[in-house]
């Protein structure tokens, strides 16, 4: 229904001429494009960045300030994303690093609908009417569950792991994630937004990788119930805390991998 009636607004729109002199004859105007079929399922599963960023390419402009209003400069301190050693390089916007840094290539591919899946544009809200999309986030544009699948917090418990910051609780474990995970839990990050060769040669290289995502950025305060892949050489029987675990990550997430195990 709501796809419905954002076609039928569009065509709606379409008819209406621009004011002469006021857009160009290839801009549709705001109200069009804001009800462009490309906001709304299914469309949004297929759209492709360049398509997106028509529109929106300004979230791949610099915009970090040299300066912040209160005349601290970006250039004499360190922005919380850049205490660790995965980030490299002066600051820079939030959608910048996780697109097109260096970093970013290397061991992510993100794309705009792999956050991106609509919203409604009537009240930035998902209970507006009965006819309103359940899947969308109350008043939010993107699932904050996608951001915690890459900076959610390991449950120190369920692990075994004394609780604590793993700055100081890492030392018993040489600081390395793989110490354990070379054997356990090795099925991982097995979805089309990341690139999981890329990521465990990095994890080799150097031990700040995986705290980099999973404990070193903003959202690692809250536990995530991470998706339990089986691993070659795991037991099949599930861990009490492990029953409601899904097996499979959501299939908009596989789309393009190959089927692994």
């Amino acid at each position: 229904m709501q796809l419905t009636m954002g076609l039928l607004l569009t065509a709606a729109l379409a008819s209406v001429p621009a004011a002469a002199g006021n857009q160009p004859d290839d801009d549709p105007g705001y109200d069009q494009a804001r009800w462009d079929p490309i906001h709304f399922k299914p469309a949004i599963d297929r759209a492709k960045d360049e398509q997106c960023l028509k529109c929106h390419n300004k979230v791949l402009e610099r915009t970090v300030r040299a300066e912040s209003p209160a005349g601290v400069k970006a250039d004499e301190v360190l922005a919380w994303y850049q205490t660790l050693d995965t980030y490299t390089g002066v600051q820079d916007s939030f959608h910048r690093r996780h697109l097109v840094t260096d970093y970013a290539q290397r061991v992510m591919d993100l794309k705009c609908n792999t956050c991106h899946q609509g919203n409604d544009p009537r009240e930035e809200t998902a209970s507006s009417s009965a006819d309103a999309s359940g899947e969308l986030t109350q008043r939010k544009h993107v699932d904050p569950n996608i951001c915690l699948m890459c900076h959610g917090k390991h449950n120190s418990a369920i692990m075994g792991i004394p609780p604590g910051d793993w700055r100081v609780t890492g030392a018993a474990y040489q600081y390395d994630c793989l110490l354990c995970h070379n054997s356990l839990r090795t099925n991982r990050h097995q979805v089309n937004f990341l690139k999981p060769g890329a990521i465990e040669a990095a994890a080799k290289e150097n031990k700040d990788v995986c705290f980099g995502c999973h404990g070193g950025r903003a959202w690692y305060r809250i536990v995530y119930p991470y998706v339990r892949h089986p691993w070659p050489g795991s037991s099949n029987a599930v861990p009490e805390w492990a029953k409601d675990r899904p097996t499979e990550s959501d299939p908009r997430y596989l789309i393009g991998m190959e089927k692994s195990g």
